[in-house]
């Protein structure tokens, strides 16, 4: 008996050694992809920044494998993508004019550090056309269903 329990105690004396090993391990790191559109309100055939500012931790990716621009104006089935160059300190910039006015989205595509991350921001050209909408805005526009809590709730 005493063989066994000094066999149990060793188990998990080891397994706790382990574990505080473990402990000790760095976070994971993630690639965090960040686009700026400036002016986020351009005019036509002015020319528009966008920039994506790549990071893998607190490391500035100044070798990504992949950063292209996928641009397009709201309801056009035809996007373009651009391939964007590496302009300083893990910022990846185009700059583009616009002849059509309205309201444009682009997704930064970046693969670095075999990771993938597309980001996706809206901005506009002179005025506004009808945004799209995306399957999570389309959800939370959902009328609530005849008597259900919350129009129960709302009127009283």
């Amino acid at each position: 008996m005493k063989k066994v329990l000094l066999t149990m105690f060793s188990v998990m004396g080891l397994a706790f050694s382990l574990t505080g090993c473990t402990n000790e391990e760095a976070e994971p790191q993630f690639l965090d992809v960040e686009v700026s559109v400036n002016p986020e309100k351009g005019e036509i055939n002015e020319p528009i920044v966008i920039k994506a500012r790549v990071t893998y931790g607190d490391e500035e990716v100044t070798d990504a494998e992949d950063v292209k621009f996928e641009i397009w104006r709201a309801h056009d089935e035809e996007h373009e993508k651009l391939e964007v160059p590496h302009n300083e300190n893990g910022v990846y910039q185009l700059e583009k004019t616009f002849e059509e006015e309205g309201t444009y989205y682009v997704i930064s595509h970046v693969t670095a550090r075999d990771m993938h991350n597309m980001p996706k921001v809206e901005f506009v050209v002179g005025e506004p056309s009808e945004p799209e909408t995306s399957p999570e805005s389309e959800m939370e526009d959902m009328e609530q269903p005849e008597g259900s809590d919350s129009e129960e709730h709302n009127s009283h």
